[in-house]
C-alpha cells in the first residue's frame, strides 16, 4: 500500500498565508498541514508516499525534508498548477497507481488518525471515505443505499438543500486497488482528459465510472464522530483550529469566545445555553420557512412599524416600547443614557456590568447568601450605597433566583422613592412558575406605577428564537424611549424577526403549552438531581 497527496494548488483564498506556500503548509495550531498528514500516514507501514507539487513545490519539498518521516517519498511535479485542476495532477501519478494499492488524499485536510485506519482495515479494495452531510459543507456528495453502493454522485453546486438528510460529504480520501486503478480509473481518466480537458476534477472520473457499474467502488462511513476538515479559507482555518486543540480546556476557552454560531460545529452540545426548546412550533416553523423568499429578498419595516407590532403583541403604547436587535442593543443603549453609579447584584449576566467600568458599579455579592436573596436583601444593602440606577434580573442568571411580583413591586417603589432608576429585566420571567402574562412587568398599569422603570425582555430566550436577535423594552419614559429609537439603525432588526412578531399572535397557545413542557422538563431534573448524594439543587 502506498499513499499519493495531491499538493500542487495555490490556495488562492487564504490570502497572504498562501502568498508564498502552497495551502497544506498552513499552520493549523502550529502545525502544518502537510507535517501532521505524513505523520499519520508514516505509522502505517506505507512502501513509499508520493506528493504531487506545483505551487512553491521547492518549498514544501525543502520542509517536508527537515521532517522525520522513514518512509520513502517521491516527487511528482505539476508545472501547469496555475492552469489545470487536481485531474491533471493525479494523471501525472498514473504510473504509481498501476503498481500498487493506493490511499488518495488531498493535501488541504486535517484529520485524526482513525479516519486511514477505518479505511485500511476495511477488507473492501475501492472506497469513498464519506460523512454525512451538515449544515456548512459544502463540495460533491452522495446518496448511498444500504450496501454502500453509490447511487447518486452530485456535484456540489447541484445540491437541493431539501434532500440533504439523504446526502453523504466526499471527505476526499479513497483506497483504490492496482486492480481498479489500472483496469478502470486510469484509462477513463485518460479518456475523459482527452475530452473534457485538464480543468476538470477527478471525482467527475468516479461518478462516470460509478455510472457504468456501481459495485466497482464503494462508500466507507464514518460512524464515530471522527474528526476531519477541509481547510479552503479562513473561516475553514479557525473552525479547524478549534476542532483540533487537544486541550480540552484550551479547546472550551476558545469556543467559548465565539458567543454563538455553533451551529457550524454539528457535533457540539450546549448546555449553558438557556433557551425554550419547545418553540416555535414545528407548524410556525413551517410558515416561516414558507416565506423564506420573500423575507431574504426584501427590507424589513423601519423603526415605527415595529414598535406598532411590538405594542400589539405585549399590551403597552407603541411610544412605550422599543425594539432592539437583541435584549444586548438595548441594554447598551440604555445605560448609555443613564448617568451615575449602577447597583448590580452578582453573579448575574455580564452584559450590564460590563458596560461599566468597576468605579461605576456597585456589586451586591451573594455567594455568601447562597445565591438567594430577596427584596429586602436588596434594598438593605443599595440603602446607603448612592445609587442612581439599579438593575434587577429577574430570574436571575445564572443562580436562578426569583422574586415574586410583590417583591418586585416593593424594590420598584424605593427606588421610586429614591429618585433611583429601576431596571427590570425579566428576560427569564416566563420560564417562572405561574402564568406568563401575569407574571409580566411589561403593563401600562405597572410603568404608570413606577415612571423611573425600565422593563427589559429578550425574545430569544423564552421563545427560542436566538438566531433572530429580537428584545424589547418597555417604559413611560418617553424621552429616554425616543432617544433609545432615535440611536438604533432604522433596520435594526431583519425581515425574519419582524415577520415572528407579525405572526405570534396566533401562535400564543402553543407558547403557553411549551412553557408548561419546560416546566415538566425541569421538574424532572430537578427531581433526578435530587437524588445525588452531596448536591443541593
Amino acid at each position: 500500500m502506498q499513499a499519493v497527496i495531491l499538493a500542487a494548488g495555490m490556495g488562492k483564498r487564504l490570502g497572504e498565508l498562501t502568498k508564498c506556500n502552497t495551502k497544506c503548509m498552513v499552520e493549523v495550531n502550529g502545525i502544518r498541514l502537510i507535517e501532521r498528514m505524513l505523520c499519520i500516514l508514516d505509522k502505517k507501514a506505507l512502501s513509499r508516499i508520493i506528493v504531487v507539487i506545483g505551487y512553491e513545490g521547492d518549498r514544501l519539498k525543502d520542509f517536508i525534508g527537515t521532517l522525520d518521516i522513514s518512509v520513502p517519498i517521491c516527487y511528482v511535479e505539476n508545472k501547469a498548477y496555475d492552469r489545470t485542476n487536481n485531474i491533471y495532477s493525479l494523471a501525472l501519478a498514473s504510473e504509481y497507481l498501476r503498481e500498487e494499492d493506493t490511499l488518495l488524499l488531498e493535501s488541504d485536510l486535517i484529520f485524526e488518525e482513525s479516519l486511514i485506519d477505518c479505511l485500511l482495515t476495511d477488507k473492501r479494495d475501492t472506497l469513498v471515505l464519506v460523512d454525512k452531510f451538515e449544515n456548512g459543507m459544502d463540495g460533491t456528495c452522495l446518496i448511498l443505499d444500504a450496501e454502500d453502493n453509490i447511487v447518486d454522485f452530485i456535484s456540489g453546486k447541484f445540491l437541493d438543500y431539501d434532500e440533504k438528510n439523504r446526502y453523504y460529504k466526499t471527505v476526499n480520501i479513497y483506497k483504490f486497488s492496482k486492480r481498479f486503478s489500472s483496469q478502470f480509473y486510469l484509462p477513463f481518466l485518460k479518456a475523459y482528459i482527452s475530452t473534457m480537458g485538464d480543468n476538470e476534477y477527478y471525482e467527475s472520473v468516479i461518478k462516470f465510472i460509478m455510472l457504468l457499474d456501481k459495485n466497482l467502488i464503494k462508500a466507507k462511513r464514518l460512524v464515530n464522530g471522527e474528526k476531519w476538515y477541509e481547510i479552503d479559507d479562513k473561516q475553514d482555518l479557525d473552525i479547524a483550529e478549534t476542532l483540533f486543540i487537544e486541550d480540552q480546556e484550551k479547546r472550551y476557552d476558545r469556543m467559548a469566545k465565539r458567543f454563538g454560531g455553533y451551529w457550524r460545529y454539528p457535533h457540539l452540545l450546549d448546555f449553558c445555553y438557556l433557551v425554550n426548546p419547545h418553540f416555535p412550533s414545528k407548524r410556525m416553523m413551517k410558515e416561516i420557512s414558507s416565506n423564506t423568499e420573500q423575507l431574504l429578498t426584501q427590507y424589513p419595516s423601519g423603526m415605527k412599524e415595529n414598535c406598532l407590532l411590538a405594542s400589539k403583541n405585549f399590551g403597552v403604547q407603541e411610544e412605550h416600547i422599543v425594539v432592539g436587535n437583541g435584549a444586548a442593543e438595548l441594554i447598551k443603549e440604555l445605560l448609555g443614557q443613564l448617568e451615575g453609579k449602577t447597583g448590580i447584584i452578582s453573579p448575574t449576566f455580564e452584559e450590564y456590568p460590563n458596560r461599566y467600568g468597576k468605579c461605576d458599579c456597585v456589586i451586591m455579592d451573594t455567594a455568601e447568601m447562597d445565591f438567594i436573596y430577596h427584596s429586602s436583601d436588596v434594598i438593605n444593602f443599595f440603602s446607603d450605597k448612592k445609587i442612581r440606577n439599579l438593575v434587577v434580573i429577574n430570574p436571575d442568571n445564572p443562580s436562578g433566583n426569583y422574586m415574586d411580583g410583590l417583591q418586585c413591586e416593593e424594590i420598584a417603589t424605593w427606588c421610586e422613592k429614591q429618585g433611583i432608576n429601576f431596571i427590570l429585566d425579566e428576560s427569564f420571567s416566563d420560564f417562572a412558575e405561574g402564568n406568563a402574562k401575569e407574571l409580566s412587568a411589561i403593563k401600562e398599569d405597572f410603568l404608570k406605577k413606577y415612571p423611573n422603570a425600565y422593563v427589559i425582555k429578550s425574545i430569544s430566550k423564552s421563545y427560542g428564537v436566538p438566531g433572530l436577535r429580537l428584545g424589547i423594552m418597555a417604559s413611560r419614559r418617553t424621552d429616554v424611549i425616543a432617544a433609545v429609537k432615535k440611536l438604533v439603525s432604522i433596520w435594526n432588526i431583519n425581515s425574519y424577526a419582524e415577520f415572528f412578531m407579525q405572526i405570534l399572535g396566533k401562535y400564543e397557545q402553543e407558547y403557553m403549552e411549551s412553557l408548561e413542557f419546560l416546566k415538566r422538563d425541569r421538574k424532572a431534573l430537578y427531581e433526578q438531581l435530587s437524588q445525588i448524594k452531596d448536591l443541593n439543587p
